[in-house]
């Protein structure tokens, strides 16, 4: 059964922001009452500070992009579109899970010896695989079915900075921008219609199959090059390895 947002309930409302402000407290809380006696436990708190703030800049970024109530495809772009990613999505939906059960190891910041920066080394795979299954996520929203994703795609009529958008309007010529500018972002489903058949026009899927292919030959050969062992712990190869191989060629 659907149910309402949380704070469109008659009774809750505005109260919604303090309870969000509560369940981010929450977290320092548990982490507080279950890690304070760790060693690794002031790095802990400093990712979870991260993670906060970086989700703050890219949910800020989107909002000031893409808002639901004035379309403005000026301000998308595809290096836009990235930063919304890395910052909302890729930070902490990949890198924050490896680099905390990194801390609990007790894999340390640097090797001395050998020059290697284990949580540098991390993040360098982890955001540009972030990214790969942020651009998968928009393509399926676009092309999947309701039985693949759950749900009916509404990037197109909630004016999304999506990857799908941004590729079109890099491709477009000045009648196909006008189109988009007309019909992107509008509650309506022949509106809606005519964005995806642009979209056909400017050959999004033949696009999308190469930024697949690129992507995923990038991540493989950043895994490749990775220093597994150092001297003072181990970057196991086949934690990226797996992650890449749960976003390949994925359908939902």
């Amino acid at each position: 059964m659907k149910m309402p947002c949380w704070h469109l309930l008659p009774h809750v409302r505005l109260i919604a922001v303090n309870d969000a402000c509560m369940l981010r407290s929450a977290i320092f809380y548990l982490l507080k009452r279950h890690f304070r006696q760790e060693t690794y436990y002031a790095a802990v708190l400093e990712l979870f500070h991260d993670l906060s703030f970086n989700t703050d800049v890219g949910q800020r970024v989107d909002l000031i992009t893409a808002s639901e109530e004035t379309v403005d495809l000026g301000k998308f772009s595809l290096e836009r579109h990235r930063k919304i990613v890395v910052y909302k999505t890729a930070y902490y939906s990949f890198y924050v899970p490896v680099a905390l059960a990194m801390r609990l190891t007790g894999v340390p910041d640097s090797d001395l010896t050998t020059s290697i920066q284990p949580y540098r080394v991390a993040l360098s795979i982890l955001i540009p695989l972030g990214e790969y299954f942020q651009v998968q996520d928009d393509w399926l929203d676009y092309a999947g079915t309701v039985e693949q994703i759950g749900k009916v795609g509404t990037d197109i009529i909630d004016n999304k900075c999506s990857w799908r958008i941004n590729t079109a309007l890099a491709l477009a010529n000045a009648e196909q921008r006008a189109i988009l500018d007309a019909n992107y972002g509008t509650k309506g489903r022949q509106q809606e219609w005519r964005v995806k058949k642009l979209f056909e026009e400017v050959g999004i899927a033949e696009e999308y199959v190469k930024h697949d292919d690129n992507a995923f030959r990038r991540i493989t050969g950043l895994i490749g090059i990775m220093p597994e062992v150092t001297k003072v712990g181990e970057l196991k190869r086949e934690v990226f390895v797996t992650f890449l191989h749960k976003v390949y060629m994925r359908t939902m």
